[in-house]
């Protein structure tokens, strides 16, 4: 009787050992942009899970430890996000200076700030979004854009993640 309740108990290990694993299946940054029609501010915003980024960083910052603990690893990746990062509003770059950075245990937050032309809050937007996408083949960036009351998502995948994406005009 001990025998096959040892036997059952083992054999239940070994199916329910790959749920860990199987939690979390994917990669992902969530990103937001906001932009006030009256001031022209924009906000831009990426939520990134800790499990994510510290592996990575043995790509970002070769020299450098992999962990967020490292400044030359965080300044590494500082300037990583900026480079797999763009918005294009009306054509022009949007300047993004970043504002705030959150390393916290479960997720790494970036929020950058930047600035166009109020009349410019209707126009076609641009976005690049390829963060991770060079070292996790999975890698799926959302990214969320508000603005004039509106919310549009832009989702980039994988290889094609580099390619940029646009939203046309918003009409009268």
């Amino acid at each position: 009787m001990i025998a096959r309740a040892a036997v059952i108990i083992a054999a239940l290990g070994l199916l329910l050992a790959p749920l860990p694993a199987a939690a979390h299946r994917g990669h992902g940054v969530l990103s937001v942009v906001e932009i006030d029609a009256g001031t022209g501010g924009v906000s831009v915003s990426h939520r990134i899970p800790a499990h994510d980024v510290e592996p990575a960083l043995a790509q970002i910052a070769p020299d450098a430890q992999s962990s967020l603990d490292d400044p030359d690893a965080v300044e590494a990746l500082k300037i990583y996000m900026l480079r797999t990062f763009s918005l294009r509003v009306n054509s022009s770059v949007v300047d993004l200076t970043l504002r705030d950075l959150t390393l916290g245990a479960d997720e790494v937050r970036f929020e950058y700030v930047g600035q166009v032309s109020p009349a410019d809050a209707r126009a076609a937007i641009e976005v690049r979004a390829a963060m991770f996408a060079d070292i996790h083949r999975d890698e799926v960036n959302q990214v969320n854009i508000r603005r004039l009351g509106v919310t549009r998502t832009l989702v980039f995948n994988g290889p094609d993640a580099d390619t940029p994406q646009a939203l046309a005009p918003i009409e009268r």
